[in-house]
């Protein structure tokens, strides 16, 4: 995650998983596209990054943190909840696709002691019967399975733009940040303890929000 302060916050939110990290992502331009500009018949480069300031933060006016994304996503109580929600609609679906499967598996045992008895057409109904209604149940079960996930995310969603990009938003501005970076790509050295603003965050989510209800998937 990376904020500054003269920025809105970039917002990159990643289906896993569960919340991703604010980043911002700067382009390095090599010299030898520099070079193929420059010989396109354009201006020159000097001209062209005229009206570009010469400010620049230096190292005195620079202060960073760093947020664990990874930590908010396993220790804070709304996510802590919301996969449990998860989870529940997941225990359901599994149940009953063991119930299902039994039923079917009983009905294929029926099949096979009737070969015998039943005629080849009337067989070749049930057959065709009872692969259908495996098909069926393969395509409901895919289509509850992706609704399980599509509610997970929209709440997901809710949490990141409702609750926790403010309270990230706002202990930057207490603590006149510059620079906010996802902790899982950054290494920290020693007398480096008030760098990492993790806890913070975890702390204000908690008291912002404890819970987001997940829309009912589709099939429950």
């Amino acid at each position: 995650m990376v904020q500054t302060k003269s920025n809105q916050p970039t917002k990159n939110y990643a289906k896993m998983g569960i919340v991703a990290a604010i980043v911002v992502v700067v382009a390095i331009l090599g010299i030898w596209a520099v070079s193929a500009i420059s010989n396109r018949g354009g201006v020159s480069v000097d001209k062209a990054i005229e009206s570009v300031s010469p400010d620049a933060v230096t190292g005195a006016d620079l202060r960073m943190a760093i947020v664990r994304m990874d930590a908010i996503q396993t220790d804070s109580h709304v996510l802590q909840d919301l996969r449990k929600q998860r989870e529940s609609y997941e225990s359901k679906l599994r149940d009953e696709l063991t119930a299902e499967q039994k039923k079917l598996e009983k009905e294929k045992a029926d099949i096979e002691k009737s070969q015998d008895v039943l005629s080849r057409d009337a067989l070749q109904r049930r057959v065709v019967d009872y692969q259908n209604r495996v098909t069926k149940l393969q395509r409901d079960l895919n289509e509850r399975a992706q609704s399980i996930e599509a509610s997970f995310q929209k709440a997901l969603a809710e949490i990141q733009t409702k609750h926790l990009d403010p309270v990230i938003e706002g202990i930057i501005a207490k603590k006149n940040l510059s620079l906010v970076i996802d902790g899982r790509f950054a290494r920290m050295g020693a007398g480096t303890e008030n760098l990492d603003i993790t806890n913070d965050v975890v702390s204000a989510l908690d008291k912002k929000v404890s819970a987001v209800k997940m829309e009912k998937p589709k099939g429950f």
